[in-house]
């Protein structure tokens, strides 16, 4: 009998912040694929695999590259190969985990592979984690949303005419993938100093980070793993 192929959702870096399902599941895996990148050295790393190997997991791992780029064409050549090795895994009766970064369901591409094996009808499952945006403010001891508050979860091609609409109307506001909007998040906090900025870099590992200071956030440079909470002074 085969077992699913498993979409294991990992959270934001922290092994203490993976579920009790998931640590079964990845424990009870015969192989595990996860992403990994090309640094600039020409080595390669891997996030997911590190966090798996820091929560104790010992089954192998499979790793592949996932180029960090706006061209789609090689992240999909990227998402054939694993789909064709975890399908591979399958096919030989193995119990294949699909290891995800944060939550599959939020802004995660893995769900290219994920929608091939359902139109073929090959059995899935998808195993829910923490967002890193829900880490992040437990980390900062933010309290979100409250009563009939609203919160947005947005990517970085939200334009500044729309964070202003948002705001102005009391509401709280998570941007991700900020690189693809630095300057309109720059432009906000110069017009807008009635609002808080909670930014965070590498919520759940060592290299955490958290500024609320605007004058700091406007010389940074906002890397990949990074996000920020925007929302009226309290």
């Amino acid at each position: 009998m085969h077992h699913p192929i498993q979409f294991v959702s990992l959270g934001p870096g922290d092994p203490e912040l993976l579920t009790l399902k998931v640590l079964k599941t990845l424990r009870e895996a015969d192989i595990i694929l996860a992403p990994a990148i090309n640094l600039p050295n020409g080595s390669e790393a891997s996030r997911a695999a590190e966090l798996i190997r820091n929560a104790g997991i010992n089954v192998p791992i499979q790793i592949t590259v996932l180029p960090m780029s706006r061209k789609r064409d090689a992240a999909m050549a990227t998402y054939d190969k694993i789909y064709a090795a975890a399908k591979k895994a399958y096919q030989e009766g193995q119990h294949v985990a699909v290891a995800v970064e944060g939550d599959a369901s939020i802004y995660a591409s893995i769900h290219y592979v994920l929608d091939r094996f359902q139109t073929e009808g090959i059995p899935t499952q998808q195993l829910s984690g923490i967002p890193s945006f829900i880490a992040a403010a437990g980390m900062a001891q933010l309290h979100l949303i409250s009563q009939d508050e609203r919160m947005m979860v947005v990517p970085g091609n939200i334009t500044l005419d729309e964070i202003e609409s948002f705001l102005s109307s009391g509401n709280t506001l998570v941007i991700m993938k900020l690189s693809r909007c630095a300057e309109n998040i720059r432009t906000c906090m110069s017009r807008h100093p009635e609002y808080e900025y909670h930014y965070f870099e590498n919520v759940g590992t060592e290299q955490n980070l958290h500024i609320t200071d605007p004058q700091v956030l406007l010389e940074r440079p906002f890397p990949y793993f990074s996000l920020i909470i925007l929302r009226q002074k309290r």
